[in-house]
């Protein structure tokens, strides 16, 4: 099939660089044009959609270096979930973008389990004109945050914002920055006042809901820390950190601090024993994890923009709270 048959589907041509040879083919296209998820590029592959060397091919087809992939893409479904008048702490907005605050236990789209009360229903209900390309579920969304983190966030709200935003993301010119508060394996070595991860990154070979930055093969991620504050507490060290992951891998800043002997507190999947065993007062009912600062270029205007979200106020009370435990035991 090809977008010639349809006039609204957008023609892309790629041709397959020599160190991609040997790749799948869905992987390839998930790693070359990461605004679209893997499983969206095995649909359009099945149907016929992506022609390499001229013929269709199945997503676990191996590519091959110099070899030409043409991409027929639909244009963009109109979204179906339905707005709902949830609350919204808008930052910023104009007539491209939005910049939010999301808060912790908000679900940015909607999933099995979470069909509604999403942030995607509550900007529908906030605008009406969301980009679309992000898909029926998920118009405007454009990056994402894990459910219990909170913090700054951008939506766009048109299709050519999306586009030259997402684009911004995959060339890394879009600069994010975290703030964590992690606790210290008893058998870790402490970590210096900066550092940077790069690592691999790819699935758990166990736990499959899970990932790891110990594995032989997989894509490299890096995350760059700046120690803030350390606090000694009952025999335990925790650190607030400031984080800049370089890459955007599912679950990055847990995983890597987390397999460098320094899981987030709260972080119920990655922290372990270490997390289970803190006292009661020194864990957050969430990872600690939240997405303080956003840095960018207008995807329209071009001008270069930075927004701030301030620490949501349990980490906030979670941090008096570790300085007045220290100034106690200082006594």
């Amino acid at each position: 099939m090809t977008g010639s048959e349809n006039p609204g589907e957008e023609q892309i041509s790629l041709t397959v660089e020599a160190e991609c040879g040997g790749w799948r083919l869905d992987v390839y296209l998930a790693h070359k044009l990461p605004q679209q998820s893997r499983a969206f590029w095995q649909k359009l592959i099945d149907d016929g959609r992506v022609l390499a060397g001229g013929r269709s091919q199945r997503p676990a087809y191996r590519i091959k270096a110099g070899e030409q992939l043409m991409l027929s893409i639909p244009p963009p479904r109109p979204a179906e979930p339905r707005p709902q008048a949830l609350e919204l702490s808008v930052i910023f907005e104009d007539r491209d973008l939005l910049v939010l605050d999301k808060p912790a236990g908000l679900v940015v789209h909607p999933a099995p389990g979470n069909p509604d009360g999403t942030l995607v229903n509550a900007l529908l209900h906030h605008c009406r004109d969301l980009s679309g390309i992000g898909g029926v579920l998920r118009p405007g969304i454009v990056h994402r945050l894990d459910r219990e983190t909170s913090g700054v966030m951008l939506v766009t709200k048109n299709d050519e914002a999306h586009r030259r935003l997402a684009e911004a993301f995959s060339r890394r010119q879009v600069r994010k920055t975290y703030l964590a508060f992690a606790v210290r394996r008893q058998d870790a070595r402490p970590l210096g006042d900066r550092g940077c991860f790069d690592t691999r990154f790819g699935r758990h070979p166990v736990h499959r809901k899970r990932f790891s930055s110990l594995v032989e093969n997989g894509r490299q991620a890096v995350t760059e820390w700046e120690i803030e504050k350390r606090f000694m507490l009952q025999g335990w060290e925790i650190i607030k950190a400031r984080i800049q992951p370089r890459t955007g891998r599912t679950h990055q800043i847990r995983v890597h601090f987390a397999d460098h002997g320094h899981p987030l507190l709260g972080d119920k999947l990655y922290g372990g024993r270490t997390v289970r065993s803190l006292p009661r007062e020194l864990v957050p009912s969430r990872q600690a994890l939240h997405a303080w600062e956003i840095a960018f270029a207008h995807p329209i205007s071009g001008k270069q923009m930075c927004f701030r979200a301030p620490l949501a106020g349990d980490l906030l009370d979670l941090e008096k709270r570790l300085e007045q435990l220290c100034k106690d035991t200082a006594r």
